[in-house]
């Protein structure tokens, strides 16, 4: 026979331009569970996912979330435990179906119980391959004190947008019920816009869901991406995600050679305001932003692989350290990348970099996540 759950679907639909960065459509969710004859019981997840355009090179990002306990403590699903086409990186839209095996080893006292939650997130793939890489990881001064790393970068996924406010607001409604994750200079409604009511709730400003999180420190972007089941990139993932490898489809395939491999900006070489056109939210409100801009805002501009923003809007947390013996003894201090709504135009380009301490959280520092098969 089978249980009944009780479900709980936390999707948001992506419609339109003005719905960049929200989580991808998902619809259908069912849930059933039936026994085996050796492995105990195994859950069956289903959904719909309805995003047009997914495919190997833009595929959706899914993970899901479950809480035992009738939504007080929530879990990330492991890939591990998933068998399936409906979990991890899914670049085909339509019927999706998950297995979850070993339900009988969790720690479940009552299955009626248990609450669901299906997220899918837009990346785009980077092909392995080498890329003329420019910099060296936290200026040269990177903690392990290693030699220029190689430019040969495996495949990687990276976010197609940089985090928004309403994926971050739908975080901490889910784990900031003490207050982690959000500090009270995000509800400034012009540079972030997320407020914390009285019973530790958040929502996000009317408007602003698809504008980029601020004012997150280090760890808490960190901790956003591993509730995902995600991290940050390191330096020269960033980089390459900016400039694309010597060949856009990897040096395996080699069939598309970078037509600019040493490019200065996303879109090439060209200023950022040239001939009087804006291709990024820099430190002038002539592109049309006083602050931060909607995510997506300049797509017509993005890196050869279709990364958004990776100039300017919200300079981008790095997993890179940047140490010097006058740091001796402090959390070492992290790199951020790509210039944000306060920088010069020029300082948006693919290596000026600046340094701040993990716990710093400011109006001009966003991020978004990698996943590394």
């Amino acid at each position: 026979m089978h249980r009944r759950f009780r479900l709980s679907l936390s999707v948001t639909l992506l419609l339109c331009h003005c719905a960049f960065g929200k989580w991808l459509e998902i619809d259908n969710l069912k849930i059933r569970q039936d026994p085996t004859e050796l492995g105990g019981p195994r859950t069956f997840i289903e959904y719909d996912i309805n995003e047009p355009g997914l495919s190997p090179m833009s595929p959706a990002y899914v993970f899901i979330r479950y809480s035992p306990d009738a939504g007080e403590t929530w879990q990330l699903l492991p890939n591990a435990v998933l068998r399936g086409n409906g979990h991890d990186l899914v670049s085909k839209a339509g019927h999706k179906e998950v297995v979850w095996w070993g339900t009988d080893q969790t720690s479940f006292v009552d299955l009626d119980m248990v609450e669901i939650r299906v997220r899918a997130m837009a990346m785009v793939q980077v092909p392995a391959g080498k890329f003329a890489m420019k910099s060296l990881p936290g200026g040269g001064r990177d903690e392990s004190g290693a030699a220029r790393p190689d430019n040969d970068v495996p495949l990687f996924y990276m976010a197609k947008y940089e985090t928004t406010l309403a994926m971050y607001a739908d975080y901490l409604n889910e784990v900031g019920g003490e207050g982690m994750g959000w500090n009270p200079r995000m509800s400034h409604a012009d540079r972030c816009g997320i407020t914390q009511h009285s019973n530790r709730t958040y929502s996000v400003e009317p408007g602003r869901d698809n504008y980029p999180v601020t004012y997150v420190s280090w760890y808490d972007a960190a901790a956003f991406l591993q509730w995902c089941g995600l991290r940050l990139p390191t330096e020269a993932q960033w980089e390459k995600a900016l400039r694309g490898g010597f060949y856009l489809d990897g040096d395996k395939a080699g069939q598309r050679p970078n037509p600019m491999p040493e490019r200065q900006y996303p879109w090439g070489d060209e200023a950022p305001d040239s001939e009087g056109v804006w291709r990024c939210n820099c430190d002038t409100e002539a592109d049309g932003f006083a602050y931060t801009a909607p995510v997506g805002s300049f797509s017509q501009f993005d890196s050869p692989y279709g990364i958004c923003d990776l100039a300017g809007n919200v300079a981008e947390w790095t997993l890179d350290w940047y140490t010097t013996s006058h740091h001796a003894g402090l959390d070492g201090f992290r790199v951020v990348r790509g210039g944000s709504w306060m920088a010069v135009p020029v300082a948006c380009d693919a290596i000026t970099g600046a340094t701040q301490l993990p716990l710093k959280e400011s109006s001009i520092m966003g991020f978004r996540g990698v996943r590394v098969p």
